[in-house]
């Protein structure tokens, strides 16, 4: 079982972090005025210290405000079921590229949780494979990742 509190704290610190390193990160580019104008970490540093500021805001208001649990074992139950397809479609994008791994994301999405059939579900994750080659590559001509398997395969 997860508090709100806790909740509210792991958020604010993961987004902290964020802005930490957007700070961090923007300093290594110069930050203030040369004498060509504004240097190119300006922009990055403002808005790493509003990430920052206000992840220190959430974090504050999160512990003064503190709610009951939040998230029961039910509700955890459920949020896997969500984020370890979706993180698992992300690792394999590397190995196999992002149409297969997004077919294979929707197939298993429409055929696993929503339990319906599969030759629905094969259809929808080629189209959904199809529509985004169509999208990007054709349309856009912007290459999106091929993974392992398409550089094994020559694209």
């Amino acid at each position: 079982m997860i508090s709100g509190r806790s909740l509210e704290a792991a958020t604010a610190l993961i987004t902290g972090a964020f802005g930490a390193a957007v700070v961090v990160s923007s300093l290594d580019n110069g930050i203030g005025w040369s004498v060509a104008g504004v240097e190119s970490g300006t922009f990055p540093f403002i808005v790493g210290l509003v990430i920052l500021a206000g992840s220190v805001f959430n974090l504050v208001q999160g512990w003064l405000h503190a709610r009951d649990i939040v998230l029961g074992p039910s509700e955890l139950k459920r949020v896997g079921m969500l984020f370890v397809p979706a993180a698992l479609f992300v690792a394999v994008i590397p190995l196999i590229g992002i149409y297969p791994a997004s077919a294979f994301y929707v197939f298993g999405a429409l055929a696993w949780h929503k339990r319906g059939s599969l030759l629905l579900a094969a259809v929808a994750a080629i189209g959904a494979a199809l529509a985004l080659y169509l999208i990007f590559e054709l349309t856009f001509q912007i290459s999106l990742p091929r993974g392992a398997l398409g550089t094994l395969f020559g694209f």
